[in-house]
């Protein structure tokens, strides 16, 4: 039950991105200019004869936020009754916490009229609380729990290279954050090319971090099938490494196509959000991936201990039997 709920709330996260999405995509987020009230109304009290034009997307961003951080509570509570394990306890905890930062930052976005930092720094803590989410149900699923049947995949090559694409599409993801949250969305307005060039033939800032989010689009690209075709070729038997491998080749296309259209549609606010959430459904599929190919090290650091502690035990054992041998030789001398 634990498991399930856990996909409950990751998918209930990929919801709330969306809904966050829209906000930006429709230029929604001042339609409700104070917070945490609305329009002087307690935010759960709010008429919904008054949810109209971009109070709709921004009320409605905020109740589905609010009932993502009740989940999380549950979820938090459950795990720290439910498990044993110590880390995962207080990995639930840190998921609260990051949902308790991320609605303050949503409010500071909302007082202080939208700047830049503050509201790129609430799309990236959005993109790593889902993936915190999504952490905890692998964490709590049979397969990881029971080290998918063995032992598990010990290859370092592997580990090195999910891990850096895990960072590398965060980083992008970022890059894209900082573009739509300073206007340069549309800073080179025409593709593939870039003013009918491949390179922009003029630069200002906005334009500098268009370029940066297209050419790290090419960098996550090949990154992404070098990674998959790695594992199809090393560990396609499998299925814990061969699905999310061959899932993520499949979302980072639909992802380019949708930052295509999101250029060539003038931002169509359906596009823009779908871009969004995909690109974070890119992210968790690789973290999955990455997590999964260090399952193997997981087991290894749990062992430890427990090897431990039977080296001392069978210590006593075998100095218990010594003295027990002595003093049977005792007695049959006297």
């Amino acid at each position: 039950m634990l498991h399930k709920f856990a996909r409950y709330v990751a998918a209930s996260t990929v919801l709330l991105i969306l809904a966050g999405s829209f906000v930006t995509s429709t230029d929604s987020g001042l339609s409700v200019p104070d917070w945490p009230t609305t329009y002087g109304w307690n935010m759960f009290t709010f008429p919904p004869s008054k949810w109209v034009g971009g109070i709709f997307y921004e009320h409605g961003h905020r109740l589905i936020a609010s009932t993502v951080g009740f989940l999380t509570i549950i979820l938090a509570a459950w795990i720290w009754f439910a498990d044993s394990r110590r880390w995962l306890r207080w990995f639930g905890v840190g998921a609260l916490v990051s949902v308790v930062a991320q609605g303050i930052l949503g409010g500071l976005t909302v007082l202080y009229f939208l700047p830049a930092p503050v509201s790129t720094a609430h799309a990236g803590l959005a993109e790593i609380f889902f993936c915190m989410t999504v952490a905890i149900a692998l964490f709590t699923s049979p397969g990881w729990i029971e080290g998918y049947g063995d032992a598990g995949v010990e290859d370092r090559t592997l580990r090195r290279a999910a891990t850096t694409l895990t960072v590398v599409i965060f980083t992008q993801i970022l890059v894209g954050a900082t573009m739509r949250h300073t206007g340069a969305g549309l800073a080179i307005p025409d593709f593939p090319w870039m003013f009918g060039h491949v390179i922009p033939d003029h630069w200002s800032a906005a334009i500098a971090v268009h370029f940066a989010h297209r050419l790290g689009a090419l960098i996550v690209i090949a990154m992404v099938f070098g990674t998959s075709l790695y594992v199809w070729r090393r560990h396609q038997d499998r299925p814990e490494l061969a699905r999310p491998a061959t899932l993520i080749m499949f979302l980072v296309i639909v992802q380019v196509t949708l930052g295509a259209l999101t250029v060539i549609s003038r931002r169509d606010p359906l596009v823009n959000s779908l871009h969004v959430v995909v690109g974070a459904l890119v992210l968790t599929t690789s973290l999955l991936l990455t997590l999964r190919s260090w399952r193997v090290r997981f087991a290894a650091q749990r062992q430890e201990p427990q090897s431990s502690e039977n080296t001392q035990s069978d210590k006593h054992v075998v100095s218990a039997a010594s003295a027990r041998s002595a003093v049977k030789r005792g007695e049959v001398r006297a």
